[in-house]
């Protein structure tokens, strides 16, 4: 709730950082302002079920207010350098919406909802004449992605993984993982430090393993497993220094930024954290060749499984000296972008 006379523009930048990268830009901002807290809020959401055009609006020209102001938050945005999963560049948003509603006098209500890239959505209208049906989409109208390993990143045998092997990666290094991996997010973590307290024996050996941070989705037909992409790290962080510390853990993996604890915990035990892409769940589950259960089945999806993976990809998000190109990434790019003329943003 902004008052009258402060500028939505600094908002929405100084909020932009805030987000981290767990909303898996470049993106789309959906901005509410107007009515009340609720009504701002309902019109950011009905703001992202419009196409991308920003560009054909640059072309064109703003017509209102509005406009001008999608513009203006669109280039202040994108010159924050936070890029593409948060590692730096000069795409983080790739539209800004807004839609606005009358309101008090007195008050200024925002609201501001980012959406990732892939943006799904489906348009119907109910008439009473019966269920709507809508035709599955035509896999024609989609790029053929033909995902190949870089020649250039390191391949890591997971199953010999050593302390000392940990130590070696430069963060931004990428690397191709084989070999099999522990998953675990919030319920499995919770659960392994309530045990740990109590001195009851893990049921997973986690020496010198890398956990996952994904709950996978049940398989379909002949899948091994099914959309298995990253969960938002920042939320095992008050669990690290435990995992760390106390069950020989080496590394994790999961989606966007750590927090200052967690990159603390990591420095401290020589240790590392892996990210893999966000929003594309479906591609990284096409590393996993093998998936079951080990421990607290009854969690369902957020249970321990072990994955065999092959060539899964992943990035050095922060290394065992606490490099985080979280940090490294945006500083370099808001330097760079600072010597781009404005035209060509």
């Amino acid at each position: 709730m902004l008052n009258p006379s402060d500028s939505i523009v600094d908002w929405v930048v100084k909020t932009v950082p805030t987000m981290g990268a767990g909303w898996c830009p470049p993106g789309m901002l959906g901005i509410g302002i107007g009515g009340s807290a609720e009504k701002a809020m309902i019109l950011a959401k009905e703001s992202l079920m419009e196409p991308i055009d920003l560009h054909a609006l640059r072309a064109r020209g703003p017509a209102n207010r509005l406009e001008e102001l999608r513009l203006e938050i669109f280039d202040k945005v994108n010159a924050l350098g936070i890029g593409a999963q948060g590692l730096g560049g000069l795409s983080t948003v790739l539209d800004v919406k807004i839609l606005d509603f009358p309101t008090h006098a007195a008050s200024l209500p925002v609201a501001m909802i980012p959406n990732c890239a892939a943006t799904r959505h489906a348009h119907f209208t109910l008439d009473g004449s019966g269920p709507a049906k809508l035709e599955q989409p035509d896999l024609a109208s989609w790029p053929d992605v033909q995902w190949m390993p870089s020649p250039t990143a390191r391949r890591v045998n997971v199953d010999t993984l050593t302390p000392a092997e940990v130590e070696t990666w430069q963060a931004g290094e990428r690397l191709l993982l084989s070999g099999t991996i522990l998953t675990g997010r919030d319920a499995a973590h919770k659960r392994i430090q309530e045990m740990l307290a109590l001195g009851e024996p893990l049921p997973v050996d986690f020496r010198n393993r890398i956990i996952y941070y994904v709950g996978p989705v049940d398989p379909v037909r002949d899948e091994v497993v099914g959309p298995a992409g990253p969960t938002t790290a920042t939320r095992m962080d008050k669990f690290t220094r435990t995992m760390l510390s106390q069950t020989g853990l080496i590394a994790m993996i999961g989606k966007a930024e750590r927090g200052p604890v967690a990159i603390e915990a990591i420095r401290d035990h020589k240790a590392a954290y892996l990210m893999a892409v966000g929003g594309a769940a479906y591609l990284v589950s096409k590393a996993i060749r093998g998936a079951r259960v080990v421990a607290f089945e009854d969690l369902g999806m957020e249970a321990i499984y072990e994955f065999d993976v092959k060539d899964m990809p992943v990035t050095v998000a922060v290394d065992a000296r606490g490099t985080s190109v979280h940090q490294t990434g945006p500083r370099e790019w808001q330097q760079r972008i600072g010597k781009i003329p404005v035209a060509t943003l």
